[in-house]
């Protein structure tokens, strides 16, 4: 049983978004393929889904601006702008992502007082997703995942799978991925790397 997660492929991670990726909206069609190609039993996305004034917005704390280090629940915390509001246009699915290809949707981050990278628990690694168990139950043995952004969710996405979903091979699309800071896409592929996810590429993925 072969799946393939889509990490956060939404218009706020996109060109014009609050918090855009570089060339996030060039993963698309890439996906589109991976979506279309029948090659994966299951497709699966995730979808950062915060309340209003989540912990991790700047915005939530006085005096604090974007892209600064701050802290949540005690705990550093790298400040957010506003981003994928639930149910604003911001929080959607990119709107060319074939959608209706996708089987299942985890919704993440949701808790205002612990941010969640990973498509699998939140960053203080105490809440589940449920998305673990959704796929042990569904028998899936192989895991290819890919999105936005490499060096965060992508990455935490991938470590935990390996973590949680004992047996399971995992591997990164590289190029259906794009992240936000270079040295950091290099550090979290070498990580991902280490902790036995292969790193492919689409052609790899199609053949």
């Amino acid at each position: 049983m072969k799946a393939l997660l889509l990490i956060d492929i939404q218009n706020g991670f996109c060109p014009g978004g609050n918090l855009p990726v570089p060339e996030g909206d060039q993963v698309v069609p890439v996906a589109n393929a991976l979506i279309d190609s029948g090659k994966y039993d299951l497709v699966l996305a995730s979808q950062d889904w915060h309340p209003a004034a989540h912990g991790s917005f700047a915005s939530a704390h006085p005096g604090k601006k974007p892209f600064e280090m701050g802290m949540l629940s005690g705990k550093p915390q790298m400040m957010w702008p506003d981003h994928c509001v639930q149910n604003t246009d911001d929080a959607r699915l990119h709107p060319h992502l074939h959608a209706d290809g996708i089987d299942f949707i985890q919704q993440k981050g949701q808790n205002p007082d612990v941010d969640s990278y990973s498509a699998f628990r939140d960053n203080d690694q105490a809440a589940l997703t449920g998305l673990a168990a959704h796929l042990r139950a569904e028998g899936v043995t192989a895991l290819d995942l890919c999105g936005l952004a490499t060096d965060y969710c992508v990455k935490f996405s991938a470590l935990d799978a390996v973590e949680m979903l004992p047996g399971v091979t995992v591997r990164f699309i590289e190029d259906a991925s794009r992240g936000i800071d270079p040295a950091g896409v290099q550090a979290a592929i070498g990580e991902m790397r280490t902790r036995g996810v292969a790193i492919i590429s689409s052609e790899e993925a199609l053949a």
